[in-house]
């Protein structure tokens, strides 16, 4: 996982969003990491998180769990969650499971 400072993605205030690329699965053996990194991430971040997942390969229940959970969080704290690039897999599972009405998608 990786974060990165991003250039404004033309959203209104020009908020320079925090950027946080994914790679590899998603599961029960990694979601303890990868909350425990989005979690730093909603500390030391901007007003605008963007969960970039071109690069998951596979998401479980557990994965998705975070996904809510780091959104609720940073609902909280007053910041905003949004997705990018998934894979057709993976969009396919917020659809399914409804997360894609609450988790919104960026193009």
């Amino acid at each position: 996982m990786t974060v990165l400072e991003a250039a404004p993605l033309g959203v209104a205030g020009h908020v320079r969003p925090t950027t946080v690329h994914l790679s590899g699965e998603i599961d029960i053996f990694t979601s303890a990491a990868f909350r425990r990194q989005l979690m730093t991430t909603l500390h030391c971040g901007t007003s605008l998180l963007v969960i970039d997942l071109s690069e998951v390969s596979f998401c479980d229940a557990s994965g998705l769990a975070v996904l809510v959970g780091i959104q609720h969080r940073a609902r909280a704290m007053g910041i905003s969650v949004a997705l990018t690039a998934p894979r057709p897999f993976m969009r396919r599972l917020l659809r399914l499971t409804g997360l894609d009405r609450s988790l919104p998608t960026m193009a």
